[in-house]
C-alpha cells in the first residue's frame, strides 16, 4: 500500500484528492494549517495545526509519516491561498503572504520529503499550480507570481530528479468550483468551473505507473462539468 501525503488536506480540494487516493487503494496522510479535519480519514493519518512555511514543521511531518508507515510514496502539494488585490490597494505584504502560502509551503514540504521520495521506486510529486499564473490579469500579480514559482520549482526539480524513479509534475486548474468561490463570484457561470473531483482524477493519474513517462509537465485542467 502506498502512503500519500496531501498538504492542505482539510480543504475542499484536499479532501477530494484524499478521497480519490483512498478509492485507489492508497493510505492518505492529510496535513493542514487548520487544527481539525471536517471529516474522517479511514486507515490514514491527519496532522492539523501545521505551519508548512516553517521548514522544521515540514521535517517533523515527514518524520512522523515515515515513523508511522515506513516511507513516503507520493506527495501532493495542495496547500495554498488566493488574494485579489491591485498594487494600488496593496503592496509587499500581500506579495510576501502569497509567496509564503503558495510557494514556501510547497518548497518546505517537498524538501522535507525529498530524500524519502527520491529513494522510492515509482514515487511522484504533484503540485497545484494555476492557469491564472500564465498571464496575470488585474489584481492577480501577487497570486500569479507565487504560483509561477510553483511552476518553476516543478520544472527544475523534475530535471534534478531525472536520474531517479520519481516524477514531478503540476496541474494548472482554472477556477475551481468551491463554495467559497461561488460566494465570491455569485454571478459567474459555475458550469465552466472545474470540479475538485476532476482535478483529483488528474492528480491520481499523474501519481500512477501509467504516467511514469510524464515528468516536468504543467498540465492544464480547464474543462467544466
Amino acid at each position: 500500500m502506498r502512503t500519500v501525503i496531501i498538504t492542505g488536506g482539510f480543504g475542499v480540494l484536499g479532501r477530494a484528492v484524499s478521497e480519490a487516493f483512498r478509492q485507489n487503494g492508497d493510505r492518505v496522510v492529510r496535513v493542514d494549517f487548520a487544527t481539525s479535519a471536517p471529516d474522517g480519514n479511514p486507515a490514514g493519518l491527519d496532522l492539523g495545526g501545521v505551519d508548512l512555511t516553517d521548514a522544521e514543521a515540514a521535517r517533523a511531518v515527514a518524520a512522523k509519516v515515515v515513523d508511522a508507515f515506513g516511507g513516503i510514496h507520493v506527495l501532493v502539494n495542495v496547500a495554498g491561498g488566493f488574494t485579489w488585490q491591485t498594487l494600488d490597494d496593496g503592496g509587499p505584504e500581500t506579495w510576501a503572504r502569497m509567496f509564503a502560502i503558495n510557494a514556501t509551503t510547497c518548497l518546505s514540504m517537498t524538501k522535507a520529503a525529498l530524500d524519502h521520495l527520491s529513494a522510492t521506486r515509482g514515487a511522484a510529486i504533484v503540485n497545484i499550480g494555476a492557469a491564472g499564473a500564465l498571464a496575470a490579469g488585474s489584481g492577480m500579480g501577487a497570486y500569479a507570481a507565487s504560483k509561477t514559482a510553483v511552476h518553476k520549482l516543478t520544472e527544475s526539480l523534475a530535471a534534478e530528479l531525472s536520474g531517479k524513479d520519481c516524477t514531478v509534475n503540476a496541474v494548472l486548474p482554472t477556477i475551481i468550483d468551491t463554495p467559497a468561490n461561488r460566494a465570491d463570484m455569485p454571478d459567474a457561470d459555475f458550469g465552466q468551473w472545474v470540479k475538485p473531483s476532476a482535478i483529483a482524477d488528474v492528480i491520481v493519474f499523474l501519481a500512477s505507473p501509467q504516467a511514469r513517462a510524464i515528468n516536468g509537465a504543467l498540465v492544464p485542467v480547464s474543462r467544466g462539468s
